[in-house]
């Protein structure tokens, strides 16, 4: 068998976690199993690990956690930067384990570990990096992933997700160490009792909630009427807090979704962007007939929301209609107040719709284009801070249910964003308004942008390869049409010239103003395809969508 000397050290030395064992030996003899665990290193991106969770080099467990963490410490005592780090970690499985065996590694090299108490969100992670002065921060989270899956998010010391150049230093000295003997250890208890173990007190908490409300453009919410689910995650403290200091008092929690849970029993996929991890407080609207209802994945930097459909029901807002629609509102009420700074600034992924771009034009707004991932937009607002205009920055959103408005961090934010999606139901309520009124208001003056995501899985070391040859095969062969539609220009954002780093992306436009974008995923093995088509009604622009759909589904089987 190709990794038996891997099962076999394996077996004898992942003895600190029975689970591994129990696991190994179960898939002892199934040579393809045992292959999927052990044929690479599970990848350190720039986005830190992703993985499922279980035994071997390419799973999320204790080992490669301590590895990477040691990696991360010769990295930061190589550095000028301070020698502290903050942790913290969602309901996922093990997500509690994982943080403090990265703590014992940070101890053990001279490294003061802070660590939040209980469960706390990503965006508290990257406020807490600069709030307590830290070299870097650890997030343990998958984010929306399965409940199979945990990850291991690596902060810079400006609280955004580590850079490029950052992630290739840190992969190259967790390279030069191995799996059970590398990684130094302090033991947990002494590491607390000689403070280089600090646990984050709960003001550092609520000063993050207090920037938040700090961004607040002012409106009276307290009429408002709110279902909300933190989706078993870790919004539930932070979002009641802020919303008990806005003034939100009449709040129904969805209970089978309130407490955290890393089996995500009632919603399998535990992502907003999905109608089925929004069903069951869907089915609580019916009762409650909420005026908004709103969701945040288990680490609560993601968002979404439905509002009433105006026949009974309720509606899901896409991850781009909230983005536009928080982009014209915050222009709409900071021009509005004389709070619009001079030269303003939002940011937006290249994947993201293409209907910011008017609305930023009508503003006078300057729209930047990154690539996909929220760190890319942190970046730009560093850029900015760095320029002594911090203040330029207005907003910032991705496709995929991802908003900021302000600084306080350097990554997307489902606290700030339910603040804004409040903020927004209320003003458009004074109006005679609902959410969904303003979302259609926008389309009758810009356009009926549309948009569609298809993922295409290809699991294990085979489907690794079959995604290469796809992204290869349609680099060296750019179609000349797709769906009938002549292609009027074609990008890789693997060569040079896009003013953005390198990235593996490919973008075709279309004669009728469609785009469509294809991508391999960096944390799940897949191929993502983002469709935009525009056009004078909703049907037409999907129906062109459904076109492009097909011909992307049939690129994924040749």
């Amino acid at each position: 068998m190709q990794y038996q000397k891997e099962l076999d050290l394996w077996l004898t030395r992942a003895v600190e976690d029975a689970d591994l064992i129990t696991e190994l030996k179960a898939v002892a003899g199934d040579e393809a199993a045992i292959s999927d665990r052990f044929y690479r290193d599970l990848e350190f991106g720039t986005g830190g690990l992703r993985g499922v969770i279980g035994a071997g080099t390419n799973r999320m467990n204790l080992y490669t956690i301590r590895r990477a963490t040691q990696g991360l410490a010769d990295y930061l005592n190589a550095s000028d930067l301070p020698k502290k780090v903050a942790l913290a970690h969602d309901s996922r499985h093990k997500g509690e384990l994982f943080c403090r065996e990265a703590a014992r590694v940070l101890a053990a090299n001279g490294i003061t570990a802070y660590l939040y108490p209980r469960l706390e969100p990503t965006p508290a992670l990257s406020w807490a990096v600069r709030y307590l002065g830290c070299g870097a921060g650890i997030c343990v989270t998958a984010s929306h992933n399965p409940a199979k899956y945990n990850g291991y998010k690596v902060y810079g010391a400006d609280g955004c997700q580590i850079t490029l150049e950052m992630a290739d230093q840190v992969l190259a000295a967790i390279g030069k160490h191995d799996y059970f003997d590398s990684p130094r250890l302090a033991d947990y208890d002494e590491a607390v009792a000689d403070g280089r173990i600090v646990t984050i007190d709960d003001k550092c908490l609520s000063d993050f909630v207090d920037a938040v409300l700090a961004l607040r453009p002012g409106n009276d919410v307290s009429r408002l009427k709110l279902v909300y689910t933190p989706l078993n995650g870790t919004g539930l403290e932070p979002v009641k807090l802020l919303l008990n200091r806005m003034g939100v008092t009449n709040v129904t929690v969805v209970p089978e979704q309130e407490q955290p849970d890393g089996d995500f029993s009632t919603c399998p996929y535990p992502n907003p962007e999905i109608r089925e991890a929004m069903e069951t407080g869907l089915r609580l609207c019916d009762t409650v007939h909420p005026d908004l209802m709103i969701g945040t994945d288990p680490d609560c930097d993601r968002m979404g929301a439905a509002v009433p459909d105006g026949q009974g029901g309720y509606r899901l807002i896409t991850g781009n209609e909230m983005g536009v629609l928080l982009f014209d509102y915050i222009c709409r009420v900071r021009q509005g107040n004389g709070t619009m700074p001079q030269d303003p600034v939002a940011v937006t992924t290249i994947v993201s719709t293409d209907m910011a771009t008017p609305i930023a034009a009508k503003y006078g707004v300057e729209l930047r284009r990154t690539l996909t991932g929220f760190k890319f937009i942190g970046e730009q607002i560093g850029l900015l801070e760095a320029e002594g205009h911090v203040e330029r920055y207005i907003f910032g959103f991705e496709e995929s249910y991802g908003y900021l408005s302000g600084g306080h961090v350097r990554d997307k934010d489902g606290v700030n964003a339910v603040m804004l999606a409040c903020e927004a139901a209320a003003y458009y309520a004074a109006r005679g308004m609902s959410l969904l009124d303003a979302v259609n208001a926008l389309y009758a003056e810009y356009g009926w942008y549309r948009n569609a995501l298809h993922s295409f899985t290809f699991e294990g070391e085979t489907g690794m390869h079959t995604m290469q040859g796809i992204m290869a095969r349609l680099r060296a062969q750019a179609p000349a049409e797709i769906a009938g539609y002549a292609v009027t220009g074609f990008t890789d954002y693997t060569a040079d010239g896009t003013g953005l780093p390198r990235a593996d992306v490919l973008e075709y436009r279309l004669e009728n103003g469609a785009k469509l974008m294809v991508r391999p995923s960096g944390t799940e093995p897949k191929i993502k395809v983002y469709l935009s088509a525009v056009a004078d009604s909703a049907e037409a622009a999907d129906a062109i969508n459904a076109k492009l759909a097909q011909a992307a589904a049939a690129w994924m089987k040749e």
